[in-house]
């Protein structure tokens, strides 16, 4: 999975430094937003056809990293 990691890349002067995938201008955000919508993962390589399946994963991967730690509640 580390590796899947590698292809999310953050860059301050691009897309405002939101994580990115492979230094192109499609954020982790764009993808997980089409799967939220309902898009197979077909379906969003038809899309956006610079994406790779893998990249579909390093999104996924990315985003659960960031949610995966604790919650304090008040």
């Amino acid at each position: 999975m580390s590796n899947l990691l590698e292809r999310i890349t953050v860059n301050p002067r691009q897309c405002g430094g939101r994580p990115c995938i492979r230094g192109m201008r499609i954020r982790v955000s764009d993808v997980l937003e089409l799967l939220a919508a309902g898009l197979n993962s077909e379906q969003i390589l038809e899309e956006l056809p610079d994406l790779e399946i893998d990249d579909l994963r390093a999104a996924l991967a990315y985003a659960s990293g960031k949610l995966n730690h604790p919650v304090l509640l008040p």
